[in-house]
Formats: C-alpha cells, sequence, structure tokens
C-alpha cells in the first residue's frame, strides 16, 4: 500500500469537511486524504510503517515553493519598471511568518486544525504553516492552474492590498535604531531559538532596548524576524516616521 493510500485509507472524509473546504476553496476537492495530511500538526502525527511521520511538513514545503513562485509572478508584471530588491521585499511582506499566520486566521484554517495540535507543542507558526501545506495540497489535487488561481482570485485580491504595501514604510528596523540614536537608548536584538521545521530553520529573536525585552519575532529569515520584532517594538512605543 502507498504512502497517499494509506493516509486516504487512516482518514475518512466527511460532508462537514468536504463543505468547509468547498467554502473556502471554492471547488470540491477531490483527494480528501491529501487535505486531511495539510492540517496534521507534527505534534500529533502518526507514524507510517516506513517511519515517516504523516504530518503536513511535506507538503507546507510544497505550499511554500508555489506561493512564492506565484507572487514573484505577480509582482513581476504588476511593477515592470522595479529592481530586484523592491520585489523580493514586497514578496517578504505577503509571505513573511507573522503575515502567513494572520492570513490562516482570517480563512479560518485554525478551524481545521481543532484538536490536531499538541497543547505543549511550540505552534505559534502553525496556521500559517498550515496554510502554506493547503496550498501545496490543492496543487497536488488538482495542479497548478487552480492553485495559481486560488491564490490570485481568492486569497491576494481579497486579502491583500499591493497598492498599500507598497506605500507603507517597512524598514521598521531602521526606524528604530535611527530614534534610539537620538534619543541616547541601546537596541539590540537577539537570536533565541533555532526550530528546525520541513527541512528550514525557523528563527526566533527577542529585541532589547536598554537590555529590556520589548518585542519577539520569528521567521525563516533573521532579518524578516529582526524587522518582526521592531515593528511590533515601533508600535508599542508609538513612533511616527522618521
Amino acid at each position: 500500500m502507498s504512502l497517499f493510500s494509506h493516509i486516504r485509507y487512516y482518514f475518512s472524509g466527511d460532508k462537514k469537511f468536504v463543505s468547509s473546504l468547498r467554502n473556502l476553496l471554492g471547488f470540491t476537492p477531490g483527494n480528501l486524504s491529501v487535505y486531511h495530511l495539510a492540517f496534521s500538526h507534527r505534534s500529533t502525527a502518526t507514524e507510517h510503517p516506513t517511519g515517516i511521520k504523516l504530518s503536513n511538513e511535506r507538503l507546507e514545503y510544497l505550499g511554500d515553493a508555489i506561493l512564492g513562485a506565484v507572487i514573484a509572478e505577480l509582482l513581476f508584471k504588476k511593477f515592470p519598471f522595479k529592481e530586484e530588491g523592491f520585489l523580493t521585499e514586497m514578496r517578504s511582506r505577503i509571505v513573511n511568518r507573522e503575515n502567513l499566520n494572520r492570513l490562516a486566521l482570517k480563512l479560518g484554517i485554525n478551524k481545521f486544525m481543532d484538536g490536531s495540535i499538541d497543547p505543549g507543542a511550540k505552534s505559534r507558526s502553525a496556521y500559517g504553516d498550515a496554510f502554506e501545506a493547503l496550498i501545496g495540497a490543492v496543487y497536488i489535487d488538482k495542479g497548478y492552474s487552480t492553485t495559481r488561481k486560488l491564490i490570485l482570485t481568492r486569497i491576494v485580491r481579497h486579502h491583500v492590498d499591493l497598492d498599500e504595501l507598497e506605500q507603507v514604510d517597512k524598514n521598521f528596523k531602521s526606524r528604530l535604531i535611527n530614534w534610539a540614536q537620538r534619543e541616547r537608548r541601546t537596541v539590540e536584538f537577539e537570536l533565541i531559538e533555532e526550530v528546525e521545521n520541513a527541512g528550514k530553520r525557523l528563527l526566533r529573536v527577542r529585541l532589547l532596548l536598554d537590555g529590556q525585552e520589548i518585542a519577539r519575532g520569528e521567521d525563516y529569515s533573521k532579518k524578516r524576524a529582526e524587522q518582526i520584532a521592531a515593528e511590533k517594538a515601533v508600535q508599542q512605543l508609538h513612533l511616527t516616521e522618521t
């Protein structure tokens, strides 16, 4: 029995699950087992006889790549005269861990995962990871064209304002450091944890102001994790743009 055949046997699709997926995706799913897998956190995953844990980590890896490619194409066409650095920063604003977690909650991904996350597990990124795994599941089930359409028409169109993102100053780290220099305060970023997740390292940093922690951030990029922590600090300190 193949891995996916085993999963299909292990999970039984039900009308409520199919109906909820249809409402979320805009189409009727075919391979239910792969969607069940997308919402299966490793903290409660069962183990296949081959030794593979039946969690969503592999689908997350796939979904991350597909999401990045679709967003990259969108930005390439939307901003034909912008340089690579701008496009990279814009893509990062859309697919960073913090934003994907917020997006997953808006879409109701958490409702699909009730009971599938061990309360003791470190799962602050679990919903964003599951969102990427869902993208991977759609790709496996329906192919690239349907997945691309889902991302662009049901996610980006309703939940991402590209024009607003372009206008907002997102260099919170520079803003915070400039403020600290004027006010003779000290700002430090400290890496506190690295978590292995689907072959990638999730980095968690904390921001210290005059030696006291005031914010934390996490992402697969240390630079983005620091920006997320800096954004929280800027909001907490009510700093205006400089």
